[in-house]
């Protein structure tokens, strides 16, 4: 695996091996690892779908809408996606979910680990990575950042789940249609930046945003080896960290973009370096920040952060 790995705690096999014959009176609806997207209320047959991501979960949710509960497995913005630690209570969570989504490419590898030890023949599982037909070479896994990427999957969740209950098929593929037509003000916020910014040079810590980054029409300057190897939690090269320095002290980029989520002495360096050299810093997040988002109006954030940053510096260096 080429980032950091998500570790499973030791007792998550075992967990979702009995899970299944457990779950009944061991776990409870109201006892969920995560933040509940949807019905809230869990109302009599309501459908029961779990986002590994939350950004996945609120998905499902603005799609089921009443008639689903979706549970994020992980949800918490101040935690490093790649080192959680899955529980047993995820494991009974995802053993009884009627639908799943994981995004794939490595990056929620432990769902695939649960749901190999409790296997069900009737859950329906969409892993994002195979549903875009990316193989799995591909380097960035932030799937999610990529515009048309979560249309994609709104427009797959609305046909599982008209496929579990037929019954409100019509309801759930009206509100995939509502979700992707809400996705026009950030599609159009990235167009502006484009027209307006194009071709912006900015420097980053890793691939979280790059997929936005290079709708926007932007230039990240920073060596994919450098990228890859804060993303794995290895050490960078000394090449790529003095073609680092060189970006902020030469003042050759107009951004500089870091992941909030995985921060470290390495990171807040150039963090430092940044701002000591008058480039303005963006901290994008891996997992949705909540509370007070969706997964729309936080796409639509991040691209405004960015456009305030790049704006900024343009009109100083304009002075």
């Amino acid at each position: 695996m080429r980032w950091r790995a998500v570790r499973i705690a030791g007792a998550v096999v075992l967990a979702a091996t009995v899970a299944a014959a457990t779950a009944a009176c061991s776990a409870r609806p109201s006892d969920p690892p995560g933040q509940v997207f949807g019905s809230g209320s869990t109302p009599a047959g309501a459908i029961v779908a779990i986002g590994a991501e939350n950004q996945y979960a609120d998905v499902i949710g603005q799609v089921g809408g009443k008639y689903v509960r979706a549970t994020a497995i992980m949800s918490n913005p101040n935690t490093d996606p790649h080192t959680f630690e899955a529980s047993p209570r995820v494991a009974q969570q995802v053993s009884r979910a009627q639908l799943v989504v994981q995004n794939g490419l490595g990056y929620d590898g432990f769902m695939d680990t649960i749901e190999n030890a409790a296997p069900n023949g009737s859950r329906k599982v969409i892993d994002v990575q195979h549903l875009l037909g990316l193989p799995d070479s591909a380097p960035n896994p932030h799937l999610w950042y990529k515009p048309g990427t979560m249309a994609t999957v709104a427009t797959a969740v609305a046909a599982d789940l008209g496929a579990i209950q037929p019954a409100h098929a019509a309801y759930f593929k009206a509100n995939a249609t509502a979700f992707t037509n809400a996705l026009a003000g950030w599609t159009a916020a990235l167009s502006a930046f484009k027209t307006k910014f194009p071709e912006t040079a900015v420097a980053t810590t890793e691939p979280v945003a790059d997929y936005l980054l290079a709708a926007a029409g932007a230039v990240n300057m920073t060596p994919w080896s450098f990228q890859a190897d804060i993303m794995n939690g290895n050490d960078p090269s000394p090449q790529d960290l003095e073609t680092m320095r060189r970006l902020f002290t030469g003042r050759q980029v107009t951004a500089f973009l870091y992941n909030q989520q995985v921060t470290d002495s390495l990171t807040g360096s150039f963090i430092t370096l940044a701002h000591q050299n008058g480039i303005p810093v963006v901290g994008v997040y891996e997992t949705m920040p909540t509370p007070g988002y969706d997964y729309q109006s936080w796409m639509l954030a991040e691209v405004r952060a960015l456009t305030k940053a790049v704006a900024s510096k343009t009109s100083t260096e304009h002075l």
